[in-house]
């Protein structure tokens, strides 16, 4: 049965249940043009998720390795630009698709606090993982082991990248929470913000952490880099910042409304498009 034929609870009710996981969005179809086309399955997201992971790292880690192989002419800074403008282009790219998760925390976190599937766990982290190991292995054959395919390695004490991991993992989850889930969010902006964060993230941590936020960025390298000192930070820090980040936000959360409800009241483009057309 197609939402639309539902009555008005029944379809708020039934969209409530996929938003929080208790039934899967692909069973639902929707009406387009006197058709019924069925929406985005589970296995188109679990492939989106590996496209978007394996370029995020492809274009974050390719960086590095640029940067490293052409003495410093990307620098520092511009490898954190970088890093941002992809997760952000990544997001507008497939966030409606899969999410965009594109880290093994990320999709933790949301299970954590009821906003992703239990289920679905498994198969968009095995997805995140191996997207990032071959494209860390893909930028190995282009370019040989240079920097050990930006591989996240602490420069100063582990109990130091440890925290420093898990403070820029809960900001980086604290905004995605805020811009991805809260009705009240303008929802078009999210792909910037997030990959503002990430970028800022970046360019303070890098020096000191790597910076990874994400275990699968980590993994990528490490196996494709055969590096693997203190790897167990990587694997520890991101995802306990990213759960904390997701519970945070949760808390001071004023509204669990539907997702749905976004469209009604936090969507800049709506609103500057009522706004002129009640100029006129």
């Amino acid at each position: 049965m197609a939402l639309d034929n539902m009555p008005d609870q029944e379809n708020v009710n039934a969209v409530r249940n996929v938003e929080e996981g208790r039934i899967e969005s692909h069973v639902y179809t929707e009406r387009t043009c006197g058709s019924f086309l069925p929406s985005v399955t589970f296995a188109q997201k679990v492939v989106a998720e590996i496209i978007g992971t394996f370029f995020l790292i492809f274009i974050g880690c390719g960086s590095i390795v640029i940067d490293k192989k052409t003495n410093g002419s990307i620098t520092h800074l511009g490898v954190a630009i970088v890093w941002g403008l992809a997760a952000m282009i990544i997001i507008y790219s497939i966030g409606h698709i899969s999410g965009a998760h594109l880290n093994p925390a990320v999709t933790l976190a949301f299970a954590v606090v009821r906003r992703f599937p239990c289920t679905h766990v498994p198969a968009y982290i095995g997805a995140q993982v191996f997207a990032a190991i071959s494209a860390g292995f893909v930028l190995r054959l282009m370019f040989g082991d240079v920097a050990y395919i930006g591989a996240t390695v602490p420069s100063g004490s582990d109990m130091q990248s440890f925290f420093l991991e898990i403070f820029v993992t809960f900001l980086l989850m604290f905004v995605i929470s805020a811009v991805a889930t809260d009705t009240r969010a303008i929802g078009e902006l999210a792909g910037m913000a997030i990959g503002a964060t990430i970028g800022m993230n970046v360019a303070i941590s890098g020096p000191i952490s790597g910076a990874s936020m994400n275990p699968a960025r980590t993994i990528g390298s490490a196996v494709a880099g055969n590096k693997y000192t203190s790897i167990w930070i990587y694997m520890v820090a991101p995802v306990l910042g990213a759960i904390i980040g997701a519970i945070s936000y949760n808390m001071i959360r004023l509204t669990d409304k539907p997702v749905r409800e976004i469209t009604k009241s936090g969507s800049f483009l709506k609103s500057q498009r009522s706004s002129r057309s009640g100029s006129i």
